[in-house]
């Protein structure tokens, strides 16, 4: 009974310290949601308006431009997906990896091959294990992105869809990041960058009741759409990344939490056990004490007679 009393004692001392553990980590993702959701909140006007002004640009002349003009058999496509690069955030990177393989399987089954970009650790090791090609990778700052990382993560991209696709460029770019809602719902999605639907656009600022201001373009409506393209993907890239880390910041406070309660649950278990092997422990003494004070009375009982 004794050694399994230290058992459990030795148990409940290590699961008391890696609640103590889960709890800080949750503490800690908890504080970082807030700063993250508003950065993603800072970043979104920028984002709208800039999107607004290519639509007008693209709608108020006739330029062929990557940025707004469909491939009539488009070949080539991008897909630029955004993990993390830690663990212990439930199924985040899962989540997203999934649905860039529906996205990835959807454009295969219509003629395209795909070019994969990998933002996050886990990303990059999942297509590693799996002997999947990469085209690019990116790694060491999903927690806390900058732009000037967007901006690394952008350059190839736009690249890409500047380049002829017998020179290895693309036709599409599509992205896939983790949307942040609320606090407990982040859902992964995936969106086509380029070339920007007009149509989808325009409905938008339909709905919101806004209408599109005219504009003089100088010196051209393709110069200026040269100039506005690399801002886009980068504004594009910075916001996704912005809300992919606000969404694993809060699956990481979700998941450290539950692992915190459960670690609670299983003390709580142990503890009744500890003390049913403890009460056996003295039962068992007690007995002992009785029977040998016993044997002792009749030991002494027959040599008085």
């Amino acid at each position: 009974m004794g050694a399994q009393l230290r058992v459990y004692k030795r148990r409940i001392r290590a699961i008391t310290a890696t609640k103590k553990i889960t709890k800080a980590m949750e503490m800690i993702a908890a504080s970082r949601i807030v700063k993250a959701q508003r950065k993603v909140a800072a970043s979104m006007p920028y984002a709208t308006e800039l999107t607004r002004a290519v639509t007008a640009v693209a709608t108020g002349s006739n330029t062929k431009h990557a940025l707004t003009t469909e491939v009539e058999a488009p070949a080539r496509a991008a897909v630029l997906l955004i993990t993390s690069d830690r663990g212990l955030a439930g199924g985040y990177s899962s989540n997203a990896i999934k649905q860039a393989d529906r996205l990835i399987e959807r454009l295969r089954s219509e003629g395209k091959e795909v070019d994969s970009y990998i933002v996050g650790r886990k990303g990059v090791a999942y297509y590693g294990f799996r002997e999947r090609k990469v085209t690019d990778s990116w790694t060491g700052f999903t927690d806390s992105p900058a732009y000037a990382d967007a901006k690394r993560v952008a350059a190839p991209l736009i690249e890409a869809i500047q380049a002829d696709t017998a020179e290895g460029g693309v036709d599409e770019l599509h992205i896939v990041f983790t949307e942040f809602v609320s606090m407990m719902t982040q859902n992964a999605v995936d969106g086509r960058m380029l070339p920007l639907s007009l149509e989808k656009a325009a409905e938008e600022d339909t709905a919101k009741g806004e209408i599109l201001p005219l504009f003089e373009f100088e010196p051209s409506a393709e110069d200026v759409l040269d100039a506005l393209l690399p801002r886009y993907v980068e504004s594009r890239v910075y916001n996704a990344l912005l809300q992919a880390a606000a969404s694993e910041h809060a699956a990481r406070r979700r998941a450290m939490k539950s692992a915190t309660d459960n670690a609670g649950e299983l003390i709580k278990s142990l503890s009744r056990l500890a003390n049913a092997a403890r009460q056996a422990e003295i039962t068992q003494e007690i007995s002992e004490i009785v029977g040998g004070a016993s044997a002792m009375a009749d030991a002494t009982a027959g040599s008085d007679k």
